[in-house]
């Protein structure tokens, strides 16, 4: 399950850049969006489970492992990542996927569906909330203010850089071990190959670039581009972890207010952020249960 030698590895130039692709099966498109520090390895688990029944694509987004890592905190705004995306679905020649996103993978995920409303059918997101909910507990609840520290010390040029890679790249095998909540989750080759594309030139400013655009993006523009946020509209999965260190429960309250579609949270206790490497057999069955009618029932 672990091994991506029947999986094809593929470019893709999209947006400007240049995307690496695993893609595996045929079918509907299912497009794997990963989060920070990671890369299309965190789906490794969801890949050949999903790819009995669709066609799965898991790239490794921009400015990580073997895609593109263009210099500049803009070219990591949020509009250009979800170009990246609407960009990536059209060169599989789709015109529409379902969207399945962990962390960052979800926040570029949560605003796609809201705004490219005719390009996802279904949409499931791992631990990660609406950009707007996470704005508003950042401005009103301590508790999660403080478990987002890390986001406040990002904005610093170079530094963070400098210390992830200190000791072999020491602090990105905490940042995965020191969650796990089953430390049996990851092995030592796991952990290998976080590093290894951790190590790859520019990987980590670009994965940290997404912070720091964020921040200046929401300094210009509290309440988004257009003042108004538009809501997810498609059937939504939330597949949360209780015991993440970085995103309190909490959050999924207000999820509703970002949702006009149907919207369906399930919730993993003890579990820890990395909830598809930590817990696959449950998400992947929570995601083929909730694509079971798909694409019938879109």
């Amino acid at each position: 399950m672990e091994t991506s030698h029947h999986w094809d590895h593929r470019y893709a130039h999209v947006n400007n850049i240049r995307i690496h692709y695993v893609s595996a099966g045929e079918g509907p498109l299912v497009l794997l969006l990963h989060g920070f520090p990671e890369f299309w390895y965190s789906w490794r688990h969801q890949i050949p489970v999903l790819a009995e029944r669709f066609r799965v694509v898991a790239p490794d987004m921009r400015g990580y492992n073997q895609s593109e890592k263009p210099a500049g905190v803009h070219r990591y705004r949020l509009g250009t990542l979800m170009e990246d995306v609407a960009g990536l679905i059209r060169h599989l020649g789709a015109e529409s996927a379902v969207l399945v996103a962990h962390d960052w993978g979800g926040g570029v995920a949560w605003p796609f569906a809201a705004h490219y409303p005719h390009m996802v059918d279904r949409l499931v997101i791992l631990n990660c909330p609406p950009p707007n909910v996470l704005i508003n507990h950042l401005m009103k609840n301590r508790a999660q203010r403080r478990r987002s520290y890390y986001m406040f010390l990002f904005q610093i040029p170079l530094l963070p850089e400098l210390a992830m890679r200190r000791r072999d790249y020491r602090m990105v095998a905490r940042l995965f071990r020191g969650w796990l909540l089953d430390k049996s989750a990851l092995t030592a080759h796991d952990i290998a190959m976080f590093k290894e594309a951790a190590a790859k030139p520019g990987a980590l400013t670009g994965g940290i670039n997404y912070y720091r655009a964020a921040f200046r993006q929401f300094l210009r523009s509290p309440r988004g581009e257009t003042g108004e946020e538009a809501k997810v509209k498609c059937p939504t999965l939330v597949i949360w972890a209780e015991e993440d260190r970085a995103l309190g429960k909490e959050l999924t309250y207000d999820f509703h207010t970002a949702v006009e579609g149907p919207l369906d949270i399930r919730y993993i206790p003890g579990c820890s952020h990395w909830v598809q490497q930590e817990r696959p057999q449950e998400v992947n069955s929570l995601i083929m249960d909730f694509l079971s009618d798909y694409p019938q029932g879109r």
